[in-house]
């Protein structure tokens, strides 16, 4: 039974230099038209393949406070009338430091919104304007407040590290500040330079100056040791929580379980397929008005391509990969499967089989790809 789902929404007020989501400019959108055509696929959905009761929703973007007050309360309105919300655990909304005023708090809350996933990605005011961002270090103290104010007792802040002409004292500064603002989470990820961003175009004309690989490793150990220091647990490579608050959501990707993906350009993963809508908003809007889904591509997913996505996104967790939980699901044993590749990255100080389960080292979460990468296509010829 499928017991999360994804909502996008891909309007943005501003792009940020390094965003390779599915996103839009806000000004002269159908964003009316786009709420109830992100309904009515909802409601189609459900209807096809139904659940019980879902526990988490995300909401992502873009940038869904770029929605006014009025809007958000329609979509979320309409959404407790087409989904089953009402044992949701964790509902999670992005947001802007620069959009989030009262009045959306309020409606957001209203509608039992529980957790706010904040974009901050930097305290520097310099890098702030150098990635695109357009808030300051005080709207986000400011955010911090009004939201705490509001009610909101789990946020998590999303930072960025390696970023163009970061240094691994600035990202210790940012650390700190996010910790000093006494929040439940942080999620901090390196910087990755994806096509039709600006940063990707920068790149190609030799504009972008990125730190070397050891300051991003600094930055990344720093990481590890401050937010352990201040009381946060590492249950993911780039997720620290306190006690209780690890994102229930993101776990449902880490665990390969499925969920419903809703909006212009979501992926979804239903009845062991994964699914992506048309991105395009044109194409969206058109597909759900003509009474279709509004899907882009589909891929029914092989048992073998489970087995690989279970361990590289299992093994992103701390916990890694539970023996008896793998065996259970896809009915073989890890060591039968992959023997000769655990028994290397054992050797090579990478992977270490305890507790019941194979998990990454410490060296192993700084090569988590050299790690995963030995896990894909070897059962292909089996």
């Amino acid at each position: 039974m499928i017991k999360a789902a994804y909502v996008h929404i891909p309007f943005c007020e501003h792009i940020c230099h390094y965003c390779d989501f599915n996103k839009v400019f806000l000004k002269n959108q159908p964003v009316d038209e786009y709420i109830q055509a992100l309904l009515e696929e909802m409601k189609r959905t459900i209807k096809e393949h139904p659940t019980t009761a879902l526990e988490t929703v995300y909401i992502g973007g873009g940038t869904p406070t770029a929605l006014s007050a009025s809007q958000l309360d329609c979509l979320l309105k309409g959404m407790k009338e087409v989904l089953p919300l009402a044992q949701v655990q964790e509902y999670t909304i992005e947001v802007n430091p620069d959009s989030i005023e009262e009045d959306k708090l309020d409606v957001i809350q209203k509608h039992g919104v529980n957790r706010l996933s904040m974009g901050v990605q930097t305290f520097n005011e310099d890098l702030l304007q150098a990635i695109g961002r357009t808030h300051s270090r005080k709207s986000i103290t400011d955010a911090i407040k009004r939201s705490r104010l509001a009610g909101f007792s789990n946020i998590s802040l999303d930072l960025m590290f390696g970023l163009p002409g970061q240094k691994p004292i600035d990202f210790i500064e940012t650390i700190q500040e996010a910790i000093a603002l006494d929040i439940e989470h942080i999620s901090a990820y390196s910087l990755k330079v994806e096509e039709k961003t600006v940063f990707y175009n920068r790149k190609r004309q030799g504009k972008l100056s990125l730190p070397p690989e050891e300051d991003e490793v600094e930055m990344y150990e720093q990481l590890l040791k401050m937010s352990k220091e201040a009381g946060f647990g590492q249950y993911e490579i780039s997720n620290f929580a306190k006690a209780g608050y690890e994102s229930k959501h993101n776990l449902v990707y880490w665990n390969n379980d499925e969920y419903y993906g809703f909006g212009a350009g979501a992926h979804g993963y239903v009845n062991g397929v994964r699914h992506q809508n048309h991105g395009p908003l044109p194409k969206y809007l058109k597909a759900v008005e003509e009474g279709t889904h509004p899907t882009l591509s589909t891929h029914k997913v092989s048992h073998i391509e489970r087995i690989e996505e279970a361990m590289f996104m299992g093994l992103r967790k701390k916990e890694g990969v539970s023996f008896a939980e793998f065996e259970r699901k896809y009915g073989h044993s890890l060591l039968e499967l992959f023997r000769e590749q655990i028994d290397l990255l054992e050797k090579r100080g990478l992977l270490v089989c305890q507790d019941g389960a194979i998990k990454l080292t410490e060296n192993g979460l700084l090569l988590g790809n050299e790690v995963f990468e030995q896990f894909i296509a070897v059962l292909e010829n089996e």
